[in-house]
């Protein structure tokens, strides 16, 4: 696995940049910045053209220093670690525990930037990407940082396995108020990647998981629940919260996101109008909730607004 991951266990989805796309990279900033250095220099060639050798090479030095040294250095700061080429290659330099860039790592990065790149012609900083498994040069080893790749393909995200039947709606009486979210994303993370570890790894992650989900939540794993299981079963449960208490929030403004009332007394179908609170059994689709045999037909509707068409959540 060459994904970034945290000391939680939490894999980010952001892969290590190679040689090839830093070196293009470099090539696209190193091109923006001779550019401005040298349409700099000029009109300071021609704005000290009456100043002495010493003063025009001092300025010459003290330029170099400002663009090729510390414009790198103040865009990767203001940017959070996305400079020109980078953006245009869809990298971005982060802390080695995927957090954003400070000044003082721009700082190292730009200085050591400096030697390695503009010193050698980028052999130093060749070779180091090379020789490192994760591609980082000199400058990134010092100052503990990272490129990596912010587009990923699409089709890379996996959904969370469901849980075994026999477990599900068994943590119905769960608190989950007490798990954090890094802890939440942890554990999808893990679902969604377990058939990518080993399995002495995957047993080992699973089983450190779910005694930490078991401490936050005060119940611990029932005995004869495999760990991966209980951990599909206890995010299966939350996802079914969340889908509850969107409904209920729904149900209480009188719509649900995605479908359109129907207006009592039209048909959609068809267009003839129908009675108010009478069902046309001839077209139930398979997605209706069906009635309760049990229920009492000759029940009277309430007075008061006419209904929605759905039915008050549980």
């Amino acid at each position: 696995m060459d994904e970034l991951v945290t000391g939680d266990a939490v894999v980010l989805g952001l892969r290590p940049a190679r040689l090839p796309s830093r070196a293009l990279a470099i090539a696209i900033d190193l091109a923006v910045l001779l550019t401005v250095f040298v349409l700099l220099s000029v009109g300071l060639a021609v704005a000290t053209a009456t100043l002495d050798e010493a003063a025009v090479a001092a300025i010459a030095v003290a330029t170099f220093l400002l663009v090729l040294v510390g414009g790198p250095v103040a865009v990767e700061t203001l940017t959070h670690g996305r400079s020109l080429g980078k953006l245009a290659c869809g990298l971005r330099v982060v802390r080695d525990d995927g957090g954003p860039i400070r000044f003082r790592h721009a700082l190292v990065r730009g200085a050591m930037g400096m030697v390695e790149i503009l010193g050698t012609f980028g052999v130093v900083g060749c070779i180091a990407s090379l020789v490192s498994a994760r591609g980082r040069r000199l400058g990134d080893v010092f100052a503990g940082t990272l490129v990596v790749r912010e587009r990923v393909p699409a089709g890379r995200s996996l959904a969370v396995p469901p849980p075994p039947p026999w477990l599900v709606g068994r943590f119905a009486q769960l608190d989950l108020s007490g798990v954090p979210d890094g802890l939440w994303l942890a554990v999808r993370q893990y679902l969604t990647r377990m058939n990518q570890l080993d399995v002495t790894v995957r047993g080992s992650m699973a089983q450190q998981l779910s005694l930490d989900l078991a401490a936050r939540t005060g119940v611990p794993v029932p005995q004869g629940v495999p760990a991966a299981a209980y951990l599909a079963a206890v995010v299966n449960e939350r996802q079914q919260r969340d889908v509850r208490r969107v409904v209920a929030a729904a149900g209480r403004t009188g719509e649900v996101p995605g479908i359109r009332p129907v207006p009592v007394g039209r048909d959609v179908s068809g267009g003839r109008p129908v009675e108010a609170g009478r069902t046309d059994s001839s077209r139930t689709s398979a997605f209706s909730p069906t009635l309760d045999s049990t229920q009492d037909s000759t029940r009277s509707a309430p007075e008061g607004p006419p209904p929605t068409g759905f039915a008050p959540p549980a």
